[in-house]
């Protein structure tokens, strides 16, 4: 079944939670995110390989080595993301999306607005943070 989304659609809490509509708007937003960060990666090893490596003075070096450590740990942080949206994209296909995998309840149309890979509701994500910092 194809669920056509209008250009100006946003999820609204008027509607029926998770229904078809909202499903195929977050899909479409995790596909398109996942997207962009396979294509900004493909720049930066593109660049990579392009760089001068033949720069002579030391400070110079220091900054394309400097620069060139900032985009891997950038490209690493995009991998690591890339995992969580892969997840996300399975948990639409589960069925799953959208609700907390710690109490199963809603995680909420502005969270997963703001954050599409969330898998805790605000409230079990705030219990996590409090335990965590118990344990540190």
């Amino acid at each position: 079944m194809i669920i056509e989304i209008p250009g100006d659609y946003r999820p609204s809490e008027n509607e029926q939670y998770m229904n078809n509509r909202q499903i195929e708007y977050f899909r479409l937003k995790l596909l398109r995110w996942r997207e962009q960060l396979i294509e900004d990666s493909q720049k930066t090893l593109q660049r990579l390989k392009e760089e001068d490596l033949g720069i002579i003075e030391s400070v110079d070096r220091g900054v394309l080595e400097f620069d060139t450590a900032f985009e891997l740990r950038t490209r690493d942080r995009y991998r690591k993301l890339l995992v969580k949206i892969d997840k996300a994209l399975g948990r639409i296909g589960d069925g799953t999306y959208g609700y907390c995998e710690d109490t199963e309840e809603e995680i909420g149309i502005r969270r997963l607005e703001a954050r599409p890979i969330a898998t805790l509701s605000i409230e079990a994500q705030e219990q996590h943070e409090r335990d965590e910092k118990k344990w540190a």
